[in-house]
């Protein structure tokens, strides 16, 4: 099947973060660190390293550290770094590198509250293209180089249509959490989309496979978007995705869900599992993983003891 090349990106960020308050009171909750790089620079290669070029960062007023960090690097900290000497060339390299990883854009949220204007915000940059729509705060983290973005756009150049990266849900919370899925299975990670409820509770959940983190959208779907925000009102709640994407599925359009294989799910969003993912990713650390384990160990140890 003959597709158009996925060369775009939409992320998602501008939400204040309020359950990370104080620290995201004058810093953005996606610049939270996890290892030696804040949280979106996550989202961002593993973008780049599926084929994307241009990436639209949508945020709000308080997010000016992120255009930042993914700007090149001011002359005082380039002055400082040489001052450094040849010991602090790499730093100056992989400062450089993070502002070449794509080309960036920056756009300020307008519209109603809710996961669906991110893309209205940059619909006007987007043009007959599909492109990726995801979040600043959660990814997938590949076990073996093929991430999240690289399997949907697989999935795409197979069989058209748009795709939904999904995980199976592991705890009874998530199905008031996440969309959740369901239709016909056509391999072992695949399915046909015939529904998606936006956090059904598990009674009534038709599945337990989850839509998180990522979608790769035909550009229709933009259409679909604007129309639906013309008419969105403050008394219909959240202006939500998941009510177009059925109302397209239900007018012949085809939705795809990809459960992502080899990859474990992080949703550093959560207080709790942001703070599991950065133990997971210092553990693991080469460099200081051992330390680290070996330093936790001892805190286990004490407190079976106290």
């Amino acid at each position: 099947m003959e597709t158009k090349k996925v060369r775009r990106a939409i992320i998602a960020a501008a939400g204040f973060g309020t359950r990370f308050l104080g620290w995201t009171k004058s810093m953005p909750k996606e610049m939270l660190p996890l290892g030696t790089k804040p949280i979106i620079q996550y989202v961002v290669e593993e973008l780049v390293s599926a084929g994307i070029e241009e990436i639209y960062i949508i945020g709000s007023s308080n997010k000016r550290a992120i255009e930042d960090h993914f700007d090149m690097p001011n002359s005082d900290l380039l002055e400082n770094l040489r001052a450094g000497g040849v010991k602090k060339l790499p730093y100056i390299e992989k400062i450089e590198s993070i502002a070449n990883l794509a080309d960036f854009n920056y756009k300020r949220q307008k519209g109603p509250y809710g996961n669906a204007t991110p893309i209205t915000t940059a619909a006007g940059n987007i043009g007959d293209e599909p492109f990726i729509y995801t979040f600043a705060d959660d990814f997938f983290k590949s076990n073996n180089g093929k991430g999240r973005t690289k399997q949907m756009i697989e999935t795409y150049e197979e069989l058209g249509g748009s795709v939904l990266a999904c995980k199976k849900i592991t705890d009874d919370g998530e199905y008031d959490r996440y969309g959740v899925v369901a239709g016909e299975k056509i391999s072992e990670s695949l399915y046909d989309v015939a529904t998606i409820d936006e956090k059904p509770g598990k009674k009534a959940a038709r599945s337990n496979l989850a839509s998180v983190s990522g979608y790769l959208f035909e550009p229709d779907i933009i259409k679909y978007l604007v129309e639906a925000q013309e008419v969105h009102n403050d008394d219909d709640g959240e202006f939500m995705i998941q009510p177009v994407i059925q109302q397209m599925i239900e007018d012949g359009y085809k939705f795809y869900a990809k459960e992502i294989v080899n990859a474990t799910y992080h949703d550093t969003g959560d207080v709790t599992e942001y703070y599991k993912t950065v133990f997971s990713f210092m553990m693991a650390d080469e460099e200081i993983g051992e330390k680290l384990r070996n330093h936790a160990r001892l805190v286990l140890s004490e407190l079976e003891n106290s």
